[in-house]
């Protein structure tokens, strides 16, 4: 999912919270049904000011996993959630995010195997 995510970012074919969901449909075999809904999520638009690949990982993945996927995206940004933060102090640029992100989220879908794959 990490590669598929970085491409279609870098690719600009939209922002870091649907690049995320585009790997995600790719995986599960739902493709253009989800990343539309994160339209408004990047560049510091997602709820709170979180990270859009950050978050649109957490949406995706549950609640149950969202705070293991945010203490992993920490773990590696310096310790930082929102897009300000993680841009001001440079931790990871914003390609960096969407894998990072997007890989978080295949990690937690591993275990459960009921998400497609």
């Amino acid at each position: 999912m990490r590669e598929t995510a970085e491409t279609y970012h870098r690719q600009r074919r939209g922002n870091c919270a649907q690049a995320v969901a585009h790997a995600w449909e790719n995986k599960v075999g739902d493709p253009g049904k989800t990343a539309g809904r994160f339209a408004g999520c990047g560049g510091g638009r997602a709820p709170g000011g979180l990270c859009g690949a950050l978050y649109a990982s957490c949406t995706l993945a549950g609640t149950a996993a969202a705070d293991a996927i945010k203490t992993a995206f920490a773990e590696r940004s310096g310790g930082h959630h929102t897009c300000r933060a993680v841009r001001a102090t440079h931790s990871l640029t914003c390609n960096e995010c969407v894998g990072l992100a997007a890989a978080l989220l295949e990690e937690r879908l591993r275990p459960e195997g009921g998400h497609g794959g």
